[in-house]
């Protein structure tokens, strides 16, 4: 019953960061007329979120196990539900940015609590890496929440209203009840507290960084990276594409870039059961030719758009429900290679090692948003969703060397450190 109860805390407390994350691609939208800014300068708010992960990941990640996986999460909960409560009563671009480093601080403190978590609350592989994709499949659902709950605060006559800001009212009650769920729960810690014992911070740093001296981790690093950045520059800029592209009203963009939500949640759920049968790289390789075809298929739909503005979700043009579904492609690759990772390692390397996966994931997608926010600003929309097929033929190539790098055997790989740690 204990463990339920934990799996359940996990599941809401990525469905709170999974709503409030992703919220950026709206907020980029809304940014641009509220307090007229460029698609170039409204780009770095990815940056203040996916920035303000990598550090507090690089800095923090390593002192988890000491801190404790719970304690770090209700620290996190706390700090997010006092900014989304405070928010709405002093909305500035200055404001969206420091929401979104203080939401980028506490998704780091989340999701390397989480990570390092499910080898606690799992007892296979198979079951870490089904259970990976089960909880990124939810978060996707918080995602596509967060797309209707924006949409519904849009005020589509007014482009100066901000209206919409009090959707953050809600993500801090949710981040309450959230936070007293982990806090009526307990979690059984005692494994990697034993293996912290004689180990001091400094130790805990340095293991972190000669993780990346391994080579699977390394090339880990490089997939986790390229992957985040396609995800991103799709994900970010996909309700300004539908609008400035495609035409839609600003209710009816987010509204329809929540299809590409739906569609990396249901790829998820799905990849969490034929991955427990089929071979990881081959559904990857397969999903990832099939992404880079929807690219080359859909993108060209779009040429041929009148510039009469879509009120009705009648007159949405075929294209606009076609191209999210790239999502349903890109969906497991992401819990897949994260799970490979953590089960090739041992459990007290968990929290180091899911601090490195957030610290690259995050500067992946800080990447992605920002390079396709300035092709988008130059060359059009068109052009800016065409550059994932870069990232994605990278990123085929390293799943492969990743694939090899693998221990045959099912033995963990580890690092030791200078008396035995």
């Amino acid at each position: 019953m204990t463990n339920l109860r934990i799996k359940i805390s996990l599941f809401l407390n990525y469905f709170v960061f999974a709503i409030l994350l992703n919220s950026v691609g709206t907020v980029i939208l809304q940014v641009q007329a509220n307090f007229d800014v460029s698609k170039g300068s409204a780009s770095v708010l990815e940056a203040f979120k996916d920035l303000s992960i990598a550090i507090t990941s690089f800095l923090i990640a390593s002192y988890v196990n000491k801190i404790g996986y719970k304690k770090t999460m209700l620290i996190s909960l706390g700090l997010i539900a006092v900014m989304c409560l405070i928010i709405p009563s002093v909305s500035s671009f200055f404001m969206t940015k420091m929401l979104f480093a203080a939401a980028g601080v506490g998704f780091a403190l989340i999701k390397v609590s989480v990570f390092a978590t499910i080898g606690l609350v799992t007892k296979s592989k198979n079951e870490h890496l089904s259970f990976m994709n089960f909880l990124e499949s939810f978060f996707m659902v918080g995602v596509l929440t967060g797309y209707f709950l924006f949409a519904s605060m849009v005020d589509n006559n007014d482009p100066k209203s901000t209206t919409w800001f009090n959707t953050y009212y809600i993500l801090g009650g949710l981040a309450v009840v959230a936070f007293l769920l982990l806090f009526t729960t307990k979690l059984d810690e005692s494994s990697i507290k034993e293996a912290e014992q004689s180990k001091s911070a400094a130790d805990d740093f340095v293991e972190m960084l000669k993780l990346i001296l391994l080579p699977l981790v390394l090339v880990f690093i490089f997939s986790a990276f390229f992957y985040v950045l396609i995800e991103q520059s799709i994900m970010s800029w996909l309700p300004t594409f539908n609008k400035d592209v495609l035409q839609l009203s600003t209710s009816l963009s987010i509204q329809m870039a929540s299809i590409l939500s739906a569609s990396i949640a249901l790829g998820r759920f799905l990849a969490g059961l034929i991955l427990r049968k089929a071979d990881w790289l081959i559904v990857l390789v397969v999903c990832l030719l099939a992404a880079g075809t929807l690219v080359l298929l859909a993108v060209p739909l779009t040429k041929n758009i009148t510039g009469i503005t879509v009120n009705s979700l009648a007159d949405v043009p075929l294209v606009a429900f076609i191209f999210p579904l790239i999502g349903l492609f890109l969906a497991p690759i992401y819990p897949a290679i994260n799970s490979v990772i953590l089960s090739n390692l041992p459990a007290h390397r968990h929290g180091s090692m899911s601090g490195l996966i957030v610290v690259f994931s995050a500067l992946g997608g800080s990447t992605g948003s920002i390079i396709t926010g300035n092709i988008f600003e130059a060359y059009g929309g068109q052009t800016a969703f065409y550059f994932s097929l870069v990232p994605i033929c990278i990123l085929i190539v390293l799943l492969y060397v990743f694939k090899r790098l693998q221990p045959k055997t099912g033995a963990v790989v580890d690092i030791k450190m200078k008396g035995g740690h």
